[in-house]
This record gives C-alpha cells, structure tokens and sequence, in this order.
C-alpha cells in the first residue's frame, strides 16, 4: 500500500480514499497501484461486504497528473513496452498487473460507490463511471476532459457514459469537453444523490451500511453481474440466463435466511461472499 491510497474498513465497509489532495488527487502510478490493490483487498475479505471510494481534501480526482501527460507528450506517445503508462511505476511497485484495467472496480464482485468530493475529470470521471452508484456533494464538478486535450473517450468511457445516459447526451459531453455541476449529474442519471458538503460520508455510509447489513452479499454480486453482462445479451438470453440464476438463488441458505427474518422481524444473518 502507498500513501498515495488510504484503507480502512468501519462495520463491514471498506473506505478507500484517495490520498494526493495537493494535486486535487491527480491520477499517478502510486495511486493507480494502491487504489487497484485497495479494491483486490476489499474483494478478499470475507468481512467486507460494501465498498466506498472517495478523495482527500477538495478533490475525488481530477484526471492524469499532468506531470504524467505532459511525459507522454514529450516522448511522442506511449512506450512500446508500456500499454498502460498511468500504471504502477517503480521498482518497489511491481510490474503493472495487465489485468488491472480502468474498469477493474465492475468486476470486484462486491457494491463499488463512488463518494465524489469534488473535482471529478478525465481520468478521475472514467473511474467514477466505473463504480456502481455515485453520490456527490453540491456543486462538484464534472468534466470528460478529453477533446479538450486531443485526446479521446479514454479506458472504456464510451462504453460506461453512453449506456448511462444515452447516445445523444454521452456525445455533448464528450465532443463539448464542458464542466457540468453535480445537479445537472443527477438529472442526466451520473449520479445518484446530490448531498450537502457536511453530509457527503455520512448518507453514503449509511446507504453502504444498510447494503451491509440487510442485502445478501451473494445476491449483490449475483445483481451487478446481471446489470453488467445481460444489456449485451439478446433478450431470450438474458432471461434464460435470470432463470437459471434464480433457480440457484432459491437452493441458498440466503433465501431461507431472507423469508425467516422478514418474518420473524429481524436483521437477516447473511452468508458472507464465498461463505
């Protein structure tokens, strides 16, 4: 772990958050590493059931450090040998783990939610995109950045953006660069809540809390693998597809264990993830 990346986990929720405030939490190697193993952690802990990134100080994060740019630019490009050149640098680092892509956090199989501080552009706004629900303090701002750099929908943004907002309004954010507020956010369906500055950590970890608490962790991983892969599936697919899943759901103890609480009027006892 770096200090670039803080960890901790309070009542089942793992907080991640990110740890470069005098740089708004620019994206760079250290944090790329930590921030990736933070969620690989948070993945392997059978006591971790919801998990909840957000930045230190002014900023969630926002977008490649310039240093870093500014380096690529300088060279003429990406480095044959580096396909990923905003991965992990040094040699106390690691190699770069190919298969920590930008959207690694869709594939921890644990709820993902974004606690959007601040700034959130470029790179910071793919990363954002890629957790499973956003909440955001008033007046955060928000921009794809790219075009305005000669760059392009970066590290699978035009796959994330469009399937949130639709076509027409994924390309006036992609084509027009232009900063947007946390309000506006909301209403095109980025995120989720709009929350006061003195509020932001405490409604989101009360929502992560009740997701620990009261959602089987299986049911949970199941749900965010049917969002993600069934919209790619012809419609009979994915139903057959649900079916299957639900017929396995009801053979688990967590389905017995769901009825009998409801009605015995209790917290359920859920199985952890793998459990």
């Amino acid at each position: 772990m770096t200090d670039a990346v803080l960890y901790e986990v309070r009542d089942r929720v793992a907080i991640i958050t990110f740890n470069r405030p005098d740089r708004l939490n620019a994206w760079s190697g250290d944090l790329h590493h930590g921030y990736f193993t933070s969620l690989d952690r948070a993945a392997a802990d059978p006591d971790v059931r919801v998990i909840v990134v957000t930045g230190a100080g002014r900023g969630w994060c926002a977008g490649a450090d310039m240093d870093v740019l500014q380096g690529i630019g300088a060279a003429g490009g990406f480095a044959a040998d580096d396909p990923q050149p905003d991965g992990p640098t040094g040699d106390d680092m690691g190699p770069p783990r190919q298969d920590w892509k930008h959207t690694h956090a869709m594939t921890i199989p644990k709820p993902v939610i974004a606690a959007i501080n601040g700034a959130c552009a470029g790179l910071g706004f793919v990363h954002a995109l890629a957790c499973d629900i956003r909440f955001a303090v008033e007046g955060a701002k928000f921009t794809v950045a790219f075009g305005r750099r000669g760059l392009i929908g970066e590290w699978g943004l035009s796959w994330t953006l469009p399937r949130l907002v639709g076509q027409g309004v994924a390309l006036d954010l992609m084509l027009s660069s232009r900063v947007f507020l946390a309000e506006e956010a909301h209403t095109l369906g980025i995120v989720n809540r709009v929350c006061a500055p003195e509020s932001l950590m405490d409604e989101t970890l009360a929502y992560a809390a009740d997701l620990a608490v009261n959602v089987s962790p299986t049911s949970m991983a199941v749900m965010k693998q049917q969002v993600y892969t069934h919209p790619q599936m012809a419609v009979d697919d994915a139903l057959d597809d649900s079916i299957r899943l639900m017929e396995e759901s009801v053979r688990r103890p967590d389905f017995r264990e769901g009825v009998a609480s409801f009605v015995e009027k209790r917290s359920p006892n859920f199985a952890p993830l793998g459990g």
